[in-house]
């Protein structure tokens, strides 16, 4: 078995990859600072479906914790590292920004810095589909330029892959950067849409509809980012020989570095997304339209072809089968006594 260290294993993909992972075998560790962003509880009852599982370890720490996160890697000498944990949010980092410069800068370097002195053999790390910004080519390529981010959250995601190609060229430390596309599905996070639009639909309160509800979203369920991301683990970054420094290509490196795209392929549009949602449900949202808020993007949608050939896999489940899925885990975990 060998030994994986996932960051943000109390998290939403976190928690799901963990349970992947053990499945076929492996060795886990899982870390978390179990803050408080949102529901401590629905991270410790993550946790609780993990807690006794063979070859699982959960550590509670912060990834800003310079020497706890050192004393980590030397005791356990990680074969891969699967890091997760991040400050989350565009519209939060408007208002916490000094949160996102702790978690995403600060505690990313740890987990390099870990990874480099004991010789991890391959990092993957979650970047996000926000780094795009306001690029307006669709869809969205790896291999186009993202040095126009809008919001903090996307510019600390951007910095992390700045940051780990630095790395990857330094140290020869192996890297993939996951840029991930509106991740939803059982054990989400509750400050996602969709969660907020179930909560208040069975309460039945009104949902805010941004931009009046014509934002499309690559939404992607989260056993495809699982999928996706056990199958990565073993496609350790490699040094392109055909990268030209004369007309650098931002989606790969003469170091070993690589970044995909994780996202469905099939933008849907907000108003559609909802409608799928009280089909399923069984009843209507009352809405409220707003307009588009500081730091969100109108539209995203991955091209996914550069993952597909790495790993002959690409996300295809439906948001019909999806939202089906979340809203029979929401009933269970928050309707039935």
């Amino acid at each position: 078995m060998r030994k994986i260290l996932v960051t943000g294993s109390a998290g939403f993909i976190g928690y799901h990859l963990c349970q992947a992972l053990l499945r076929r075998g492996e060795q886990v560790v899982g870390l978390d600072n179990v803050n408080d962003y949102y529901s401590v509880q629905l991270k410790r009852d993550r946790l609780k479906q993990l807690d006794g599982k063979s070859g699982f370890e959960f550590v509670e720490m912060d990834l800003a914790d310079r020497d706890g996160m050192d004393a980590l890697f030397a005791q356990h000498q990680f074969e891969r590292v699967v890091h997760l944990a991040a400050q989350a949010g565009v519209r939060y980092s408007l208002t916490h920004p000094h949160a996102y410069v702790d978690s995403n800068l600060v505690g990313f370097m740890n987990v390099l810095e870990g990874c480099r002195h004991h010789r991890v053999g391959h990092l993957l790390y979650a970047s996000s589909s926000s780094v795009y910004g306001s690029n307006k080519r669709q869809p969205f390529s790896v291999h186009d330029n993202v040095d126009h981010p809008v919001s903090l959250y996307a510019a600390t995601k951007k910095a992390n892959e700045l940051m780990a190609h630095t790395y990857s060229h330094l140290y020869g430390l192996p890297t993939t950067g996951l840029r991930f596309f509106t991740v939803y599905g059982p054990w989400g996070r509750p400050d996602m849409a969709l969660y907020i639009f179930t909560k208040a639909i069975f309460e039945g309160r009104p949902i805010d509809v941004y931009n009046h509800g014509r934002m499309r979203r690559d939404f992607t369920y989260v056993d495809d980012i699982v999928e996706a991301l056990v199958r990565l683990v073993d496609v350790v970054a490699e040094p392109d020989p055909n990268f030209d420094p004369m007309q650098p290509d931002p989606g790969s490196s003469s170091a070993p570095y690589r970044v995909y795209n994780i996202g469905n392929n099939h933008p849907e549009e907000l108003s559609r997304f909802i409608e799928v949602l009280e089909q399923t449900i069984g009843r209507a949202a009352k809405k409220n339209y707003l307009p588009l808020q500081p730091g969100d993007v109108v539209e995203t949608y991955a091209d996914v072809s550069d993952l597909e050939k790495a790993i002959g896999f690409k996300p295809a489940t439906s948001i019909e089968d999806g939202i089906r899925h979340f809203v029979n885990w929401y009933r269970a975990y928050h309707l039935t006594c």
